[in-house]
């Protein structure tokens, strides 16, 4: 089973996937594609790499048993589809804290309003397969446990539970 974990950067990602107690192999997909040189280029305007999905996808092979953490995961072939979701208000506050630049910040929270990877999600993979948590007030440790839940099958798929359209 391929799990992936995706959300809008800021949104917990990487610190709740650090927690989740599993057999599945964790890959930080953003770690692998500079590392291993996975990149298509380079976005001056939002200082980020391009990521090229056929070379993540040629890397990671005919592997299983993988929870794949990545604003991108959601793009790849994976059985389950866990989007965290992040307050924008909230999700900007995170990002500026971290250095981001804020048009970045903004840019970001603009697309977690409007539910952008949850559609990219949804689109590729269907509701059947997306799950949503709102991680906006959890603790990392009550997200990690709700991702363990997904993986392992206790937890009913959740597409569109979740709505922050009034902070447009």
């Amino acid at each position: 089973m391929r799990v992936a974990v995706t959300g809008t950067p800021g949104t917990g990602k990487t610190t709740a996937t650090d927690l989740v107690e599993s057999d599945l192999e964790l890959v930080h997909l953003n770690e692998v594609i500079r590392e291993e040189g996975l990149a298509t280029g380079r976005d001056e305007d939002r200082d980020s790499l391009v990521a090229d999905l056929d070379a993540v996808a040629d890397w990671l092979g005919e592997r299983d048993d993988l929870l794949l953490d990545s604003h991108l995961a959601h793009q790849l072939d994976v059985d389950r589809v866990v989007v965290l979701r992040c307050h924008p208000e909230e999700l900007e506050r995170r990002l500026t804290e971290r250095g981001e630049p804020a048009a970045k910040a903004e840019e970001n929270a603009e697309s977690e309003a409007l539910d952008v990877i949850l559609a990219e999600a949804v689109e590729r993979h269907g509701e059947e397969s997306v799950y949503e948590i709102d991680a906006t007030d959890r603790d990392p440790e009550a997200v990690a446990g709700e991702i363990e839940r997904v993986i392992d099958g206790e937890r009913e798929p959740s597409a569109g539970t979740v709505s922050f359209i009034e902070y447009l």
